[in-house]
């Protein structure tokens, strides 16, 4: 079972662990994946990043500081990228919303076509027959984790080899991954089917397989699909308008607050002041939000978890309560006196969507929801309208205004 701690101090020092390797060891080897428990060449700080245990800020700050901008510059264009895909899902919310109903949809299918559900089932149990696939799932589901490299020729494989829906493998992918996030997860297999970048598929190569895991697997030939085709006339109409970033409510530091404590962030002492009064917190569990079928157990525990220290290190009585009935929240601010609901920044996903529903009840009792936004999101999103290359272009104008290099 996976060894990932949920806490922040666990996180720092996984992060301090690394910092040697965030430059030319991480360029030259980050490809290279040996199998479970030999994931040496790359961080492994994604979930907690994810949930923002540590920052993206302090990743890159602790990487550019070791190795400089040069040094650790692909390491750097890593994390960014994560920020990127959440910017870009930022300025177009339709994405995440036909991907949510197109998982119910392909669910659908699946049931009306047991050919389908056996194909599926073998998918997700390791038991296609394909040696390096089966690992991989099997890794997944046990661990909560799989290399960047083996989630990319895991995805080309189920869309091209084995042809499930696509969908269906983001939503095993967000099911079981300890930093599943909407944003990477959604955006991740939508450029591997050749949706995100139209018309550009990743195809998985038995070669590229052999080389990057040391021969571990070495596909035969024709066993792994070839010559393969985008999905991208699926969607004829290509992708959805732009739209404005989201400006959220500020909080007001006069009112009184309830502290909604979320899997989002998880470092908001960085955003409390001291006189901002708060009268009543909450964590809320939103993983179970992630999918219409069960959520890995290991990723629900991993998000309690990382709550509790979080409220731990905040010294407050957060009770956690899940995502349920969307009411809660209007109820619980108006018992606690609360003139106002705070909160850090919640992106588009399965949360956001959850308290878009809690809205009606929050507008009705004159409770607004106010967030925090972290300068990391504000200075990268505005650039986040076509392919990563605008963001990447701008990573030293936007680490210079953040004063981190």
């Amino acid at each position: 079972m996976t060894t990932f701690q949920p806490s922040r101090s666990h996180a720092l020092a996984c992060m301090k662990n690394f910092v040697p390797l965030m430059g030319q060891s991480y360029t030259s080897k980050r490809n290279y994946d040996l199998g479970t428990g030999n994931h040496n060449f790359v961080s492994q700080l994604s979930p907690y990043v994810r949930r923002r245990l540590i920052t993206e800020q302090e990743v890159v700050q602790a990487a550019s500081q070791a190795h400089g901008l040069e040094g650790a510059e692909k390491f750097i264009q890593e994390v960014f990228w994560r920020s990127y895909f959440k910017g870009w899902l930022e300025r177009r919310p339709g994405i995440w919303n036909s991907y949510v109903q197109g998982v119910h949809e392909d669910l659908e299918e699946v049931n009306s076509d047991p050919n389908m559900e056996a194909r599926l089932a073998r998918a997700e149990s390791g038991e296609t027959g394909i040696t390096c696939f089966d690992a991989w799932a099997n890794e997944l589901t046990e661990t909560g984790y799989l290399h960047n490299h083996s989630r990319m020729w895991f995805a080309s494989i189920w869309i091209f080899t084995l042809h499930l829906p696509w969908r269906l493998g983001a939503d095993f992918f967000y099911r079981h991954l300890l930093d599943g996030d909407p944003a990477s997860n959604t955006l991740g297999w939508r450029w591997v089917a050749g949706l995100h970048t139209r018309g550009k598929p990743y195809e998985a190569k038995a070669w590229n397989i052999a080389k990057f895991t040391n021969n571990k697997f070495t596909p035969p030939e024709g066993e792994i699909a070839s010559d393969i085709q985008s999905l991208d006339a699926l969607e004829p109409e290509g992708l959805p308008a732009l739209q404005p970033l989201r400006k959220p409510s500020v909080p007001n530091r006069e009112l009184p607050s309830a502290l909604l404590i979320t899997e989002e962030d998880c470092h908001i002492e960085t955003f409390l002041p001291e006189m901002l009064n708060i009268c009543s917190s909450r964590s809320l569990v939103s993983s179970l939000l992630r999918s219409p079928r069960p959520v890995a157990d290991h990723v629900r525990l991993f998000e309690a978890k990382a709550l509790s220290d979080t409220a731990s290190r905040l010294k407050v009585d957060a009770t956690q309560m899940e995502c349920l009935d969307p009411m809660i929240l209007a109820s619980w601010a108006k018992e606690a006196g609360a003139k106002q609901i705070v909160t850090a920044y919640v992106p588009e996903g399965p949360l956001r969507d959850w308290l878009r529903k809690a809205e009606p009840a929050l507008q009705e009792a004159e409770i607004p929801l106010c967030e925090w936004q972290r300068d990391w999101d504000a200075n990268i999103w505005p650039s986040a309208t076509a392919g990563f290359f605008k963001v990447k272009q701008k990573i030293p104008s936007i680490l210079s205004s953040l004063e981190i290099f």
